[in-house]
């Protein structure tokens, strides 16, 4: 029996009402039990959208007309907003936004990991979700012959032009747009991507939060940077407090923003930041986290599920520069992190050596190859802490956790359906998830973290 085709055609317009969120954001509406999902829309909200994408069993619409608003609704204080690809829920109030993460965390622990018993706690938010973000890379272009810099449009490579953007610490707003004003005076052309031609790519700015050092980074195609000592001057003389100013070559026709050549061409290699008692050295290609604030409030809950006492044996599997290690080590026998990309494992030792850290130990390599040999030298870990990227864990590092057969087991993600895939795997194996705790690092985002706490059965 042929399938009914859907109740909407492309391009019609419809009367909506929706119902829930996508875990993107998105509103959810039916049409005769077809959904649609448009972007900016809130439960019981009704509103005249134009259907814009027709797929089997659902379709995709715009936002034309509001007729109910929800009270939830606020008007977005960033006025590129609804242009712009960084955000996506900043007409949401705060309150909302951290109900729907966490609504997101638990319907991925049912559908995906069928763990209906594990608590998911309300996720715990900023006391002010904006200026959060101590880093900024903006792509530069050129519009009616002056340098533009802002972040790119939805699904496109246009530049949204922007002097301000609400989520970055304001004196990156301030460099980014002193850097951009001054390489212009100078004549500096954009990167053209098309041709292949010019000379500034992105510019990119790094802030302690702690410690307000400031590093300039200025992503070029070329290694001749023209008028170079000029604008190094300017750069200092408008901001006294710049630490380093970097000029990284990337002649590549790539998205990757960075290269492989850097050179500093003012101060040094690296500025310091701070997160609780451990202090960072952070490079231009240093992977740190954005948001030290709600790290600390991730990592204080990682430390509290590892519940150590001083006698334990810890791997931290993608370790990255040490960040987890190096607050596991400060209540732990030994920490051994493991690590696949060298830049980031040398960070690690330098972060060790800078904090005066000798019970963690740093090593290259595959997390699912290095700790079954690990294993075989005779290491018996009692707690391991992953923290694996959006694709979550290999399904050889579960097997190597299982075998371990750790006490208790502490994961950290920032995809809540690639968690919940893996808890379903190590709670098969053996162990039970105690307790989830999500923590909103990216405000005005439709991004979740999570630190999960699961114990041998």
């Amino acid at each position: 029996m042929a399938k009914p085709k859907p109740p909407v055609q492309k391009n019609q317009r419809v009367e909506l009402t929706f119902e829930d969120l996508t875990h993107e954001g998105d509103g959810v509406g039916k049409i005769d039990g077809y959904p649609l999902f448009v972007p900016y829309g809130l439960p019981g909200e009704k509103a005249t959208v134009k259907v814009i994408k027709v797929k089997k069993n659902f379709g995709f619409g715009k936002l034309l007309d509001l007729h109910e608003k929800s009270p939830e609704r606020v008007e977005p204080p960033c006025n590129v907003f609804f242009q712009c690809g960084g955000c996506q829920i900043q007409h949401m109030s705060y309150d909302m936004q951290l109900e729907m993460k966490q609504k997101q965390v638990k319907d991925a622990m049912r559908k995906i990991g069928h763990l209906e018993h594990v608590p998911v706690h309300p996720v715990k938010g900023l006391k002010d979700p904006w200026r959060y973000r101590n880093k900024v890379q903006m792509p530069v272009g050129e519009r009616d012959g002056r340098l533009v810099a802002g972040f790119y449009q939805k699904r496109s490579h246009n530049i949204i032009d922007m002097d301000t953007c609400v989520v970055q610490d304001e004196s990156n707003d301030r460099m980014v747009e002193a850097v951009r004003r001054i390489a212009e005076r100078y004549g500096i052309r954009a990167y053209d991507e098309e041709n292949n031609r010019g000379a500034l790519r992105h510019i990119m700015v790094r802030t302690g939060q702690n410690t307000k050092d400031v590093m300039v980074v200025l992503v070029t195609r070329t290694e001749k940077l023209e008028n170079q000592d000029e604008i190094i001057d300017e750069i200092r003389d408008a901001y006294p407090s710049v630490k380093s100013i970097v000029q990284n070559v990337n002649p590549k026709r790539t998205n990757v923003v960075l290269g492989d050549d850097t050179k500093v061409l003012y101060g040094e290699e690296y500025i310091y930041d701070t997160i609780g008692e451990i202090k960072f050295a952070i490079s231009p290609k240093s992977f740190y986290q954005v948001n030290p604030t709600q790290t600390k409030t991730l990592y204080d809950q990682a430390l509290e599920y590892a519940a150590l006492t001083g006698k334990e044996q810890v791997i931290d599997a993608y370790c990255g520069i040490g960040t987890i290690s190096l607050f596991l080590a400060q209540n732990a026998k030994k920490v051994y992190g493991v690590e696949v990309v060298p830049e980031a494992v040398a960070d690690a030792k330098a972060n060790a050596k800078l904090n005066h850290i000798d019970n963690a130990e740093f090593y290259v390599g595959q997390a699912e190859k290095v700790m079954p040999w690990w294993k075989s030298q005779g290491l018996d870990p009692d707690v391991i802490v992953v923290d694996p990227p959006r694709k979550g864990c290999d399904d050889q590092l579960l097997q190597s956790m299982l075998e371990m057969e750790p006490e208790r087991i502490v994961y950290v993600s920032c995809n809540p359906s690639t968690l919940a895939r893996d808890l379903r795997i190590l709670e098969d194996g053996g162990y039970e998830t105690k307790e989830v705790q999500p923590v909103d690092m990216f405000p005005q985002t439709s991004h979740v973290e999570c630190v999960s706490w699961l114990e041998k059965k």
